[in-house]
């Protein structure tokens, strides 16, 4: 208790959920101790669901912000559930509220039908459960209408929800149609709008390409080095979402790692959400030994079937100031949360989120995994970086993200019809007038080190990116007033341009061939000085590329896949082909979400006893066998 009570005082947190988080008690017997210090009683929610005819009792964000619940009523009597007995006033004042709303709104249910007395009288009793019980429950009184609202939260005008797929297919149509007819009645004309395009699609991501990497040298050779920072006066409360998708192998490590960062576990709010169908993850976390702090939320069925709906479905759940995403193979550095706070505490307002840089744990695992590394070095080292210092917009990574709470609300949260909500919320952000800065500090994932899986996971990520570029471009005066006329036309290179450049790749293959003497379609507008301009600027992006790729492989772990680098052109042969995939699939099923598999290639190795150590669970519920179950499921 002592030691429980320093550490309350320098956290700022709740004396229950320090001794819970550090271990120093079980849940059961820090509930009854509650129970009594408090004069309430104890009950056990997995013995039954409640009644949904209750949810109208509590408004959910009443219950959501109380953590509490409506489980039973008697008559004028309303017995309500909560983990946090300093909130029982706060709850029955709420609980009044909604019946008095409820009592004057004609046919309003359940409150307006007891007699008069009941609604001016009605009483509640406070009661108390474990928290993942009281979870649990919510879910099961507001999961259907939580789950709608999580499907449309973004801002209808930034959100692609309203994307006809219908419309897409004719326009695509008509397109190939005028293809087909200009190039039977106006050959050379089409050649040169064809290889026009390609071309300026080439220089944008090359002028791009160059401005990035001077703005990242010019940081880096600008940044000082500052001295060991002072101890937070508070530490802010961080709430880390983890969604989680047929996860059959990776659950044990997940737990290992992230129990490492080194932050106050009791001011860690940590929610690992899952789908009602996913019988596969359910398993294994059941069969895992979660931190007694730890949550399983349960998302209720629903369309889109998307990672951004799951975590606006969680948002309202959780507690915390600071929103964390991570990625269930994810490795971060142990100080991560710490810096997250640190540069938090001190940034300007306008920084609304912090990304931290990824990098590839098992980058040595084939040649694959070994380029796809080495892109992910080139982009989180140099281009997010030189973006970021060049004042444009920063497209968000799919985890390692930070972001104010309140911002996060304010801007709409994430659109769950995007399958790159992470790029779309660094876009919608920058309109909204905030910043984005790339943390010094670094998780580690898992590379996709087979062929067809790397083409489906980044098809996926390019028809995000499509759909970003076209929902924005809807309205494209809009976007200029909010970006500014150079961010504006930055934007098309950094999200049009990024997947553009594949899809015209082909059309410059071609000119390979003159070296060799043999004829194209382009003899007739380009001359031998253009072909050997057009030549310089080739090598002269590839000479760019090997710079960047050198520049990002700076760090003495990453020196390794240097050896590599000369064959990164033929992996973005890879990208061509997910580029085209990903412009088929956003025409014929553009909110399909493609599952990448995780523990495939070194993501789910077996814990080190000495160093992947795996907290104990604190005790059992009270309705449970010796071991706590994950789910809080009898």
């Amino acid at each position: 208790m002592s030691t429980a009570e320093r550490l309350r005082a320098t956290t700022g947190a709740d004396l229950g959920e320090v001794l819970l988080a550090r271990g120093f008690v079980s849940e059961p017997d820090l509930i009854a101790a509650q129970a009594e210090c408090h004069g309430l009683g104890q009950v056990d929610l997995s013995l039954s669901r409640p009644d949904p005819a209750l949810a109208r009792y509590l408004d959910p964000h009443d219950a959501l912000a109380l953590n509490c619940v409506p489980i039973r009523r008697a008559g004028p009597i309303l017995v309500v559930a909560t983990s946090r007995p300093e909130n029982a006033e706060a709850i029955r004042a709420a609980t009044k509220a909604q019946a008095d709303r409820l009592a004057i709104l004609p046919g309003s249910g359940p409150v307006s039908a007891l007699p008069s007395a009941w609604q001016r009288d009605l009483h509640t009793v406070v009661t108390l459960a474990p928290r993942a019980q009281i979870t649990m429950a919510q879910v099961a009184l507001y999961g259907q209408s939580l789950a709608r609202t999580a499907e449309g939260q973004a801002p209808r005008n930034s959100s692609c929800r309203t994307w006809r797929a219908a419309m897409a297919k004719r326009w695509a149509l008509l397109f190939a149609i005028c293809i087909v007819l200009s190039a039977m009645v106006f050959p050379n004309i089409l050649t040169a709008v064809l290889f026009s395009v390609a071309l300026l699609v080439f220089a944008g991501n090359m002028t791009l390409k160059i401005a990035a990497f001077a703005a990242a040298r010019r940081a880096k050779q600008t940044l000082v080095t500052s001295p060991d920072p002072a101890p937070l006066t508070r530490q802010p409360v961080v709430l880390l979402l983890v969604p989680l998708y047929r996860e059959q192998d990776i659950a044990a490590t997940l737990v290992s790692h992230l129990s490492r960062l080194d932050y106050p576990p009791e001011l860690l709010d940590v929610l690992l959400i899952t789908e009602l169908d996913d019988t596969t993850t359910h398993k294994a976390l059941a069969d895992t030994c979660l931190p007694p702090t730890w949550r399983v939320l349960t998302v209720p069925p629903g369309t889109p079937r998307t990672k951004p709906r799951a975590l606006n479905f969680a948002l309202p759940f959780a507690r915390g100031e600071i929103i964390g995403v991570y990625d269930a193979e994810d490795r971060p550095e142990p100080d991560q949360i710490d810096k997250v706070a640190r540069r938090f505490a001190t940034c300007p307002p306008d920084v609304a989120c912090l990304q931290g840089r990824l990098d590839y744990f098992n980058a040595r695992h084939n040649l694959l995994s070994r380029l796809f590394a080495l892109e992910y070095a080139s982009w989180f080292r140099v281009m997010l970086p030189g973006v970021q210092h060049m004042g444009l917009v920063v497209p968000l990574g799919g985890t390692t993200q930070f972001l104010r709470r309140d911002v996060l609300i304010a801007v709409g949260c994430w659109d769950a019809h995007n399958v790159t909500e992470d790029a779309e919320l660094g876009l919608r952000l920058a309109r909204s007038g905030y910043r984005t800065e790339i943390l010094e500090t670094t998780t580690y994932e898992e590379a996709n080190a087979a062929i067809l899986p790397w083409i489906r996971q980044r098809a996926r990520w390019q028809k995000g990116y499509l759909m970003t570029w076209a929902t924005a471009m809807r309205a494209p005066r809009s976007l200029w007033r909010d970006l500014g006329p150079i961010r504006f036309l930055a934007l098309q290179v950094q999200i049009l341009g990024a997947v553009a450049g594949f899809l015209v790749a082909p059309l410059l293959w071609s000119l390979m061939i003159k070296p060799f003497g043999q004829a194209h379609p382009l003899d007739a507008i380009v001359g031998p000085t253009g072909y050997g301009v057009l030549g310089t600027a080739f090598v002269a992006s590839s000479v760019l590329s090997i710079a960047v790729t050198l520049q990002a492989t700076a760090a003495p772990h990453l020196r390794h896949l240097r050896p590599a680098i000369l064959l990164i052109e033929l992996y973005f042969l890879l990208a061509t082909l997910s580029a085209w995939k990903a412009l088929a699939d956003m025409i014929w099923r553009p909110f399909l979400w493609d599952k990448t598999e995780h523990g495939k290639f070194g993501g789910a190795a077996a814990p080190d006893p000495d160093t992947d150590l795996i907290p104990r669970p604190s005790g059992p519920l009270p309705s449970d066998a010796p071991r706590r179950r994950s789910t809080g499921d009898p």
